[in-house]
């Protein structure tokens, strides 16, 4: 039987002009599907039980439940799910001050094999559907206000999404386009456009593709080296993708977009923090409107790499602040847990 959930707002749409429904009725079905996050037919009340029963007869209403929830001291939740086909995701609930954000995954794994990521040593194993992406936020909301645990974990509506979980957003891309288009409905998930953030490693057709996406999304970059040798070193994906293509691309994003991009920068003390990494980070940034986040690596076993000492970050960052026009050093929260950037997905095999 098909996913009723799996179906987009305009299939909705067909489905119910087929069984020669009102026109309304797409729209109070999306609704119960993705507002009102319905697990069951029986929920739907203004529809009468002849529609209700139709509806089950050839649908069922999909409802993925977390194989395990782990919360950390600082209130970060990470949830492990498990897919219909034995495959397993993970997804993060980071409650700060009056923002309550959910990063989610977009892959099974992840095929670029980043050195420093945890989720590299999975490999990779399919992409996700879009209604598997968007329901990622939907359970985690259902989690997180639920009675039992809406005390302890900042209670109130899911305020940003971030696509930085597990894989690469812009090798699913329409299946992470469609997503956003039912996490920023307003009878959907209803979080602002503004508030949602794709993260890529550096695919440059898609960056170009994502410039011309009509909503006001934001795009962080995961930049890690500020020369090639470097970031080939670390990240694969340069070898196919150079600086010099990936930075094109961002170039002509900020053009399009009139957008500040967001370049993630995971420190990996005397890889990417060397006395030469201050000024070609300020020429290779150079006139771009952009915001530079610098991260502590989070360690994970196994890990070849270690985190520079907060004494040598604060320097690093000090050095960078007179190039850019923003530059902050972010301590990721969950890390306990395995919850932080990089850590995603180690438990899940």
């Amino acid at each position: 039987m098909t996913d009723l959930r799996s179906l987009k707002l305009a299939e909705i749409a067909d489905l119910c002009a087929g069984l020669g429904w009102e026109k309304y009725r797409a729209q109070q079905l999306f609704t119960w599907l993705w507002q009102k996050g319905a697990v069951s037919f029986e929920e739907m009340t203004n529809l009468g039980k002849d529609k209700r029963g139709l509806l089950a007869r050839d649908y069922t209403i999909g409802c993925i439940e977390p194989r395990r929830v782990l919360q950390d001291d600082d209130g970060t939740i990470k949830f492990t799910f498990g897919l219909g086909d034995g495959a397993a995701v993970e997804s993060v609930f980071i409650p700060d001050h009056d923002r309550r954000t959910v990063c989610v995954s977009t892959q099974a794994g992840c095929p670029l094999g980043c050195k420093f990521c945890y989720t590299a040593q999975l490999g990779f194993r399919r992409n996700l559907a879009w209604h598997e992406i968007a329901y990622q936020v939907l359970a985690v909301r259902r989690h997180v206000q639920s009675p039992a645990h809406s005390a302890s974990s900042a209670p109130g509506p899911i305020t940003n999404v971030v696509f930085m979980g597990m894989g690469e957003p812009m090798l699913n891309y329409d299946a992470v386009i469609e997503a956003i288009g039912v996490i920023n409905h307003e009878q959907g998930l209803g979080v602002g456009a503004r508030h949602i953030t794709v993260s890529t490693a550096g695919i440059p057709d898609s960056i170009r593709a994502y410039a011309r996406f009509p909503l006001q999304t934001r795009l962080a970059v995961s930049l890690n080296a500020s020369d090639d040798e470097t970031r080939s070193r670390i990240m694969p994906v340069n070898r196919m993708h150079p600086l010099s293509e990936l930075m094109s691309a961002i170039r002509e994003f900020v053009a399009v977009k009139d957008k500040r991009v967001t370049f993630e920068y995971v420190l990996l003390d005397g890889v990417n923090n060397r006395d030469q990494d201050v000024m070609q980070l300020g020429r290779l940034l150079k006139g771009i409107q952009c915001k530079l986040n610098l991260i502590p690596l989070n360690p994970f076993p196994g890990c070849e790499f270690k985190a520079p000492p907060a004494e040598a970050v604060e320097a690093f960052a000090r050095r960078l602040w007179p190039m850019l026009p923003a530059v902050t050093v972010r301590k990721s929260k969950g890390a306990r847990i395995l919850a932080g950037c990089g850590q995603l997905a180690g438990r899940v095999a």
